[in-house]
């Protein structure tokens, strides 16, 4: 894979964060976004948290930079407080995979994955948080929508279809 290649997944990844995000978190009360369901981390709000913290982890590794800590929710009392952190993360993200070069990919992060492992890895973390997230809001009543890649690439599905 190349660094073109990857941010091609990326535009996949994000163009399907911003569809989660203005069809199935925006509506939400802000007693849905927090309440207590019995599954994966417990709230659509612990989800989205989650998946903002570790890609922000992931991506600082990737920088060099310091890895920031855990996010706690409760820190996060609305949507629009994650949102914002939200788009902050993946500004940065675009920014390290604009400068992306095909050296890089290879280049060892940790003791078993190279760059483009955890580029793979985000990626996948994404997806399926994101499909956890969905069954979340359908617990909540929000009409879902399919995250193939096939459908991104036929240009299917839109950044905010």
């Amino acid at each position: 894979m190349t660094p073109d290649d990857f941010r091609r997944l990326y535009d996949y990844h994000y163009a399907l964060n911003h569809i989660l995000w203005e069809r199935g978190i925006v509506p939400l009360t802000a007693e849905q976004f927090r309440r207590r369901l019995p599954y994966s981390l417990g709230s659509v709000r612990n989800q989205v948290v989650h998946m903002m913290n570790m890609e922000d982890r992931w991506f600082a590794a990737l920088r060099g930079a310091a890895v920031p800590g855990i996010l706690n929710p409760v820190h996060f009392g609305t949507a629009a407080v994650v949102r914002a952190r939200w788009d902050s993360v993946e500004r940065d993200t675009h920014t390290y995979l604009s400068d992306l070069k095909d050296d890089d990919l290879r280049r060892p992060i940790t003791e078993h994955m190279a760059v483009w492992e955890v580029l793979w890895h985000v990626l996948n973390h994404g997806t399926d948080h994101r499909a956890q997230t969905l069954a979340m809001l359908a617990q909540l009543g929000v009409a879902t929508f399919p995250q193939d890649y096939a459908l991104f690439a036929a240009g299917k599905l839109k950044k905010y279809e």
